[in-house]
């Protein structure tokens, strides 16, 4: 039986214990230090704080102390923190994960290295672990419409598994399989990391239009609709410049995963705190208050950031990234006004 260790036990990493399990792997899910109260959730059988979904039976619990008893033995280490703390439990995960034969990564976001450049997500964990003297596994990126109760609970689910060899993407995307849990595989390891984070930032223009529905009492789906084309066209967009495949924004980690963040994720619900009525600041420090993690905001900043360093030739095509950062920076302007003028098509 093969071994996976997930890596922080948040809504996707317990969520990804279900298939896993199902699909005949020993499974561990280690906390980190924040995650003291979930893991007492689950030890005492309730449902998990975040999913409202019991752990999947057998699922092996350990706690931040015992992360290197967590790595012992594993095959498959899965990066599941927040974006934020990817760094910190990369390097204190290197030995055990210099030691499996994959390393997957269901994190979603941009990290900046000490120098200040913007770098994905795998490139960032390559960078740590070339620093270190360690050397890594293959990495596989994994995307798409997942939302984490939904896996949990053993919904039928379709996700994508990214890595550079494709063969190392084909074989976990058979071994991982359910017969819920589908998985397709590709090689374009930078589009599944593109989409991952931009999703989140588009996905709150997504709530800003169903918000704009709740405080005026009138539906702006023809709005809605708009932002999702200039979202996906604009994921492509970056996507091409940065090395991906034009049609990965158009898959499961773009299109797909696009679509269900903007139904019900925590970045669409902090869009339609905003296009309610409430600035974007109270709207985040209240998801904060309700230990809602809304990524789409830091991934907002960083993307812009990585615009210019790695593709400013894109700096004023990317018009709902930038409206998304004006109006997260409090603008005096109507954000109905800021979205419309970022995704109507303009003047032939």
């Amino acid at each position: 039986m093969s071994i996976i260790t997930i890596l922080g036990a948040g809504a996707m990493g317990s969520g990804l214990c279900t298939p896993v399990r199902n699909a005949g792997w020993e499974v561990r899910l280690w906390g980190t230090w924040l995650d003291d109260h979930l893991i007492d959730a689950c030890e005492a059988g309730k449902p998990h704080p975040r999913t409202n979904v019991p752990l999947a039976k057998g699922v092996k619990l350990f706690r931040a102390a015992q992360l290197e008893k967590a790595l012992d033995g594993a095959d498959v280490v899965v990066m599941s923190v927040a974006s934020v703390g990817v760094p910190k439990i990369t390097e204190m995960a290197l030995e055990g994960i210099s030691k499996a034969k994959a390393l997957w990564l269901t994190s979603k976001g941009f990290c900046p290295n000490n120098e200040g450049k913007i770098q994905l997500l795998p490139e960032a964990i390559r960078t740590i672990a070339k620093q270190k003297g360690i050397s890594l596994p293959p990495i596989v990126a994994i995307a798409g419409p997942v939302k984490a109760n939904e896996c949990a609970e053993g919904k039928p689910t379709a996700t994508i598994f990214g890595c550079k060899d494709l063969e190392v993407s084909r074989k976990y995307a058979r071994e991982a399989r359910t017969d819920v849990y589908c998985i397709e595989a590709t090689d374009d390891e930078t589009g599944v990391e593109i989409c991952a984070p931009m999703k989140n930032v588009y996905a709150i223009a997504l709530g800003i239009a169903d918000g704009l529905e709740e405080g005026t009492g009138f539906p702006h789906h023809n709005l809605k609709a708009a932002t999702f084309n200039r979202a996906v066209k604009e994921m492509s967009l970056l996507g091409l410049a940065l090395g991906a495949k034009a049609e990965t924004a158009f898959g499961l980690p773009g299109v797909g995963d696009l679509e269900v963040t903007g139904l019900s994720g925590r970045n669409k619900v902090y869009g339609v705190r905003i296009g309610r009525g409430e600035t974007a600041k109270d709207a985040l420090a209240e998801m904060d208050r309700l230990e809602q993690t809304v990524e789409g905001v830091p991934a907002a900043g960083l993307a812009s950031t990585l615009v210019e360093q790695s593709a400013p030739q894109l700096k004023e095509e990317l018009t709902l990234l930038k409206a998304v950062n004006e109006i997260l920076s409090g603008t005096d302007r109507p954000v109905v006004k800021v979205i419309s003028d970022a995704v109507l098509p303009k003047m032939p």
